[in-house]
Order: C-alpha cells, then sequence, then structure tokens
C-alpha cells in the first residue's frame, strides 16, 4: 500500500499527465457543440436533428476502424517505459499506414453512400436531405480524422498530451470561425447553410492533420515519424492487429448499440430527437474530464508495466478510478441543480428546454458511475487487456442496455430519459465487474513483443 505522500504523488501524476488530454478533449468537443449551437440557432431543429445522425454514421466508422490507435497506444505506453525507442517510433510509423487506408476507404464509402447509410434511420424526409448534405461534405474529413487519431495515440503513449491539446485548440479556433461565416454569408463569404458547417468542420480538421505529421517529421523527445518506418512490418504488426482487434470489436459493439439506439429514439417526434441531442452534447462535455484522466491512466499502467512494476499499474488505476468518481459527483450535481443554464447554452426553444429538464436531473445521477466505467476502461486498455474490456462492453450494451433502453422509452413510454434509466441500471451491475477484472491483475501476465 501507498503511504499519503506517495498517493499524493500518483494523484498529482495523473493529474498533471491528464489536463493536457482532459483539455484535448474538451476542445475537440467544441467542434460538434459548435456545430450544435449554431446549426440549432441559425437552421433550426430538423438541423439540429439532421447533423447529430450525421455525426453518429461518421464517428461509428472513424471508431471502429480506427481501433489499431488503442493498441498502439498500450504498445507505445509499454515501449517508452522500457525506453525502447527504435520500436516505439516503427509502432507509431505503421500504425499512421493503417490509419490512413483506413481513412482513405472510409471517407469514399461515406461520401458515395450518404443517403443510403442514413435511411437506416426513421426520419423525415427535410432532416434526411439535410443528413445526406451534411455527410457528404464531412466525409471528406475523415481521413484527416484518421491521420489525427494515430499521431495523437502515439504521442499520448510517450506521455505527450500537451501537443494534441495545442493542435485540438487551434482546429476549433478555425471551425468556430469557418461555421459563422460559411453558414451565414458573413462578408464576401457565400450563405451555405448546413453545407457550411460541414465545410468548416473539414477545413479545420485537414489543417490539424497537416500539424500532427508536421510535429511528427520534426520530432522532439526520441519520437518522431521515419519514412522507412512506414512500411508494414510483421513484427509490429502481428502484435498490434493482437491487441487492436478486441478494440475494433468493442468499438463495432458500441457503435452498433448507438445505432440501435439511435433507431429507438427515431421512433419518437422531432422534438424528442433534438432535445435527445442535446443532451448527449452536454454530457459529452461533462465526463471530458474522466476521458482525459482515462489517457492518463493507459499511459501510466502501460509505462509502469513496461518498467516492471505491476503493482504500481494497479495502484495507478485505483487511484484514478477514485479520481474520476469525484469528478462524477460534481458534474452531476451540477446537471440536477442547474439544468436549465445548461439547456438554455443549446437552445432557446421553450418545448425543448422542458422536454429536458428532467431527463438532465436523471442524467446527473449516472456522471458518477459513467466516469468510473470509462477510467477503468482506460486502465485496463493500457494494460493491454483489450480483450476484457471488450467482453465487458459488448456483455453491457447488448444484454442490458438496448433491451432495457427499448423497454423505457417505447413499452414504459418514459421517452428520452428512459435512456439513461437504462444506462444507470447497467452501469450499477458492470461496475463491480470491470473493477474486479482490473483487480484480479490478470493483465500482469500479458506479454506484447
Amino acid at each position: 500500500m501507498l503511504n499519503f505522500r506517495e498517493r499524493k504523488d500518483m494523484i498529482r501524476d495523473i493529474f498533471i499527465l491528464a489536463l493536457p488530454a482532459i483539455m484535448e478533449m474538451a476542445l475537440n468537443t467544441l467542434v460538434g457543440i459548435a456545430d450544435t449551437l449554431m446549426i440549432s440557432r441559425i437552421i433550426g431543429k430538423e438541423g439540429l436533428a439532421a447533423v447529430g445522425f450525421a455525426n453518429q454514421i461518421i464517428f461509428t466508422l472513424i471508431f471502429i476502424f480506427s481501433s489499431f490507435n488503442a493498441g498502439a497506444t498500450a504498445m507505445v505506453a509499454r515501449s517508452y517505459g522500457e525506453k525502447n525507442y527504435q520500436r516505439l517510433n516503427k509502432i507509431i510509423g505503421q500504425n499512421l499506414t493503417l490509419n490512413f487506408l483506413m481513412g482513405i476507404i472510409i471517407s469514399l464509402v461515406s461520401f458515395f453512400y450518404a443517403k443510403n447509410i442514413l435511411h437506416i434511420f426513421d426520419i423525415s424526409e427535410i432532416v434526411l436531405e439535410m443528413g445526406t448534405t451534411y455527410l457528404k461534405y464531412v466525409s471528406l474529413s475523415q481521413l484527416f480524422m484518421f491521420i489525427s487519431f494515430a499521431v495523437a495515440a502515439g504521442l499520448r503513449g510517450a506521455g505527450d498530451t500537451r501537443t494534441p491539446m495545442y493542435i485540438t485548440g487551434t482546429a476549433n479556433f478555425l471551425n468556430i470561425i469557418g461555421n459563422y461565416v460559411l453558414m451565414t454569408g458573413y462578408g464576401f463569404f457565400p450563405e451555405l447553410g448546413i453545407a457550411g458547417a460541414a465545410i468548416s468542420t473539414t477545413f479545420a480538421r485537414g489543417i490539424a492533420a497537416l500539424l500532427f505529421l508536421y510535429i511528427l517529421l520534426n520530432g522532439k523527445k526520441k519520437v518522431k515519424l521515419y519514412l522507412v518506418n512506414l512500411r508494414i512490418s510483421a513484427y509490429i504488426l502481428k502484435p498490434l492487429w493482437r491487441f487492436s482487434y478486441a478494440a475494433a470489436l468493442e468499438q463495432l459493439f458500441m457503435q452498433l448499440a448507438f445505432f440501435a439506439n439511435g433507431i429507438i429514439i427515431s421512433l419518437l417526434d422531432t422534438t424528442s430527437e433534438a432535445a435527445f441531442r442535446i443532451l448527449i452534447n452536454i454530457e459529452s462535455t461533462s465526463f471530458m474530464p474522466a476521458i482525459g484522466v482515462s489517457i492518463a491512466t493507459a499511459t501510466l499502467v502501460g509505462k509502469h508495466l513496461g518498467e516492471d512494476n505491476p503493482e504500481k499499474s494497479l495502484l495507478t488505476g485505483k487511484t484514478a478510478a477514485g479520481m474520476g468518481i469525484v469528478w462524477g459527483i460534481i458534474a452531476g450535481s451540477i446537471f440536477i441543480l442547474l439544468p436549465v443554464p445548461l439547456l438554455k447554452i443549446f437552445t432557446k426553444e421553450a418545448e425543448l428546454i422542458t422536454k429536458s429538464i428532467f431527463t438532465m436531473k436523471i442524467a446527473g445521477l449516472n456522471q458518477p458511475l459513467l466516469a468510473f466505467m470509462i477510467i477503468m476502461g482506460g486502465a485496463l486498455r493500457g494494460a493491454g487487456d483489450t480483450r476484457g474490456i471488450m467482453f465487458i462492453t459488448a456483455l453491457r450494451l447488448w444484454l442490458m442496455f438496448i433491451p432495457l433502453t427499448y423497454l423505457f422509452v417505447i413499452f414504459f413510454n418514459f421517452g428520452v430519459t428512459g435512456v439513461w434509466y437504462a444506462e444507470i441500471t447497467s452501469f450499477l451491475v458492470f461496475a463491480l465487474v470491470i473493477y474486479q477484472r482490473f483487480a484480479a491483475m490478470e493483465w500482469a501476465r500479458i506479454r506484447m513483443f
């Protein structure tokens, strides 16, 4: 066990590494929030629903097919702990190549089949047309996102969480400015409406990708992109695949669950759909600190394993999870006490605000559990136990969350609130499962190379 000073030092180390990651995640979320705010106020609830469904498609494709990054982060962190910088740079280079190839494929598919994909949802014709326009334009940005995610994963694994934060902040600034001028036709710019939001986002993500590549090509701190490392080799690909396929399956199960959830929500009226999108945006902002701590935890757990200190990895994960619960209590209290001011940030429509107040309070109760699950997942991934977290995620979503969502939302007619009833119930069960998995320390016997 750690004494008070050692525990304090561990919390400090987690916080120092997590803070830039928290800022990066928060800034990255601002891209979606900026779109949501401006579309809600300039175009209306139909545009808001359209962008919500289109973005669900985009992130489903990206998170499933860029899952090599989960394995890459764990492998880079382990190599960083072992001070094997040559292998570290090989992992980063080959992971970038894989993401580049995936990005090209996904961009083309989502561009040419945008309308066909959106037909999955039971949505009105105007929402379908707006969603198709947005998806076609923003699909061009997906290659840039794959590149950015690949480089950021490598940098984080090597303990550099500041660079991704700075680049994401730059992209956010460009996106917010671009949104306004292209959606409204400010000055000499054309008024492009919902297409303007997509074009602005694509431009901002393109700049971010170029900055990431520039940083990596001019690398410092022994992390650098060498062109020779872009060539795929079995030495790196085999372990990268071994640790990444489970992460890809986890994302597949997760994104299919989000799809199923979106289909259930699409059975409700447009006002409920818009309310759901606003609530999801608010909640996605609230758990950014948990994601930042999760990133720091994954890096430190992998690094300590590379230093042959699994006990410190265990204590790091437990300490970080406790930090997440504290943050969840703070965020949840804000949800419960200040629902109306938060909702008014996203919409002026009284009907939307009234429909969302009670759900906001229920979502507040969910925050500690949500933060705990996110951070425990990061700890397991950093340890290389991607299979364990994959099974836990799949079982939670498909044995409990989706069936309960349909039951609460449609059968019991709880509307959007039913989604959070279902999530809280599933978290109560699986928080214990994921903690026991991590505490058992089976991941300490995992060999990467």
